[in-house]
């Protein structure tokens, strides 16, 4: 439990940085008095979930491998995947970068955008979509420094860098009149922070680069991609639903759309514990299952999923008490503040199944099972979203809408780990049947003699 909640707190107030510059973001949006910019954050915010979605894949994939590799005492080989994982995540993420740049108005028009809101959202994300893959660098420097079990320079990594987003702002916004587009560049700057701090702590510290060579990314390519690919795939899902939950809330005006913004910048920034237990518990089973000690390896899942209950509770509390100062603090009113309420206490504590949904992931993704968290997350955010988000817009109306995907959380939530528990087992048992290494090397010797 000390490990899991040591490497989760270091790792939660990393992306409690990185995600209270969103935070700030909005309130410095708000204050420019117009709802349409924070409608258009709104909007914009559910393309970023996409495109940072594919790089979270790659780092799944890239820390799995490198905590496995030093599992097992095989440092030249952690170092390796560590490098052609950057270098594969790099070219395909300026491919996907470039995809999305060019459907720019089509992809905001499909979350619901139109108009000036619309306008507004494509010029933030035209400056902001061209770096992503410095931050799919960065984030995969952030999974392979948790791999080392240096999680302290994994967090300092988002911290540095939003430390200059919330330097750059007020500066970009409103000193240099930018406006949403100056948060843009601020974004900018802080991703080429997070991904130059990663790189130079990996090789100063951990002496964990080397040099890629085209024969070395050839021979990973198959591993890499047989992790990143369906963990890419699970990570989609949840901007697919989102995008859906957010096209639907379009329909009850800006009011709701800024309401849900609020919550979904309040939503990681709240949670960012649960958020970082996946990042931060993976590389505890990877290393474990490496080393083949399935005990601590079911020890880790049950205490975290402990871990993910308490920091529920304890958040949801907060969150009650301070509903209403946190809708004063963005100035929202009617159906944008019935949803920050409606949050703030009942659908907060059904977050506890997405943690659990989170610790099933970290499971199968370090266990050999990535596809099990594919189908589950896609699961989740399509059946388990679609008709409740539409049946919660026919009956409570825009709170109807915020809740359906938690509905559908609990069901998920409590499958994975269900599911969670019968892949360690079946691990277990697995290694088991296989015979040690004593059995092996008196099998070779005897092989030897016999043709002798």
């Amino acid at each position: 439990m000390k490990h899991v909640a040591v490497m989760s707190f270091t790792a939660a107030i990393g992306l409690m940085a990185m995600f209270a510059v969103d935070f700030v973001d909005m309130i410095f949006i708000s204050m420019l008095g117009d709802a349409a910019l924070a409608a258009a954050v709104g909007y914009a915010g559910a393309i970023l979930f996409f495109t940072t979605s594919f790089g979270i894949g790659f780092a799944i994939a890239g820390g799995a491998l490198v905590a496995r590799a030093l599992g097992e005492d095989q440092d030249l080989l952690a170092r390796e995947r560590t490098v052609h994982t950057m270098v594969l995540g790099f070219i395909l993420a300026v491919i996907f970068a470039f995809t999305i740049w060019i459907n720019l108005a089509f992809l905001v028009e499909l979350v619901g955008a139109t108009g000036h809101t619309r306008d507004l959202a494509v010029g933030y994300l035209q400056i902001i979509i061209p770096t992503l893959p410095v931050l799919v660098v960065g984030i995969i420097g952030g999974a392979a420094l948790r791999a080392h079990g240096n999680a302290r320079s994994s967090m300092l990594s988002t911290i540095f860098s939003g430390t200059v987003n919330a330097a750059l702002d007020p500066i970009f916004i409103f000193a240099l009149g930018m406006g949403l587009n100056g948060a843009a560049f601020a974004s900018v700057f802080a991703r080429f922070t997070m991904a130059g701090y990663a790189l130079w702590v990996l090789h100063r510290k951990h002496q964990g680069l080397t040099r890629p060579n085209l024969r070395g990314v050839l021979r990973d390519l198959s591993p890499i991609m047989v992790l990143a690919f369906p963990a890419i795939l699970t990570q989609l899902a949840t901007p697919i639903g989102q995008a859906f939950v957010t096209r639907s809330m379009a329909q009850f005006g800006e009011s709701a759309v800024s309401g849900m913004a609020v919550v979904g910048r309040l939503t990681p920034l709240a949670f960012a514990v649960v958020f970082a237990l996946s990042g931060a518990v993976g590389p505890i089973i990877g290393q474990n299952f490496g080393a083949k000690n399935f005990d601590r390896v079911r020890k880790t899942f049950w205490d975290s999923i402990l871990f993910v209950g308490i920091c529920v509770a304890v958040v949801a509390i907060a969150l009650f008490a301070l509903r209403g100062p946190i809708a004063d603090l963005f100035g929202v009113t009617g159906d944008g503040r019935a949803l920050v309420y409606a949050f703030s206490g009942p659908l907060a504590l059904v977050f506890f199944f997405n943690g659990l949904l989170f610790v099933g992931n970290a499971s199968f993704n370090n266990l050999g099972h990535p596809y099990y968290s594919t189908w589950l997350n896609w699961g989740r955010h399509t059946v388990g979203t679609i008709p409740f988000v539409y049946i919660g817009a026919a009956w409570f109306g825009p709170v109807g809408v915020l809740a359906g995907p938690y509905v559908g959380g609990v069901v998920f939530g409590s499958l994975s780990i269900w599911l969670g528990l019968r892949v360690i087992s079946q691990a277990a048992h697995d290694d088991a049947k296989m015979p040690s290494p004593e059995v092996n090397q008196a099998r070779q010797m005897h092989l030897f003699h016999s043709r002798k």
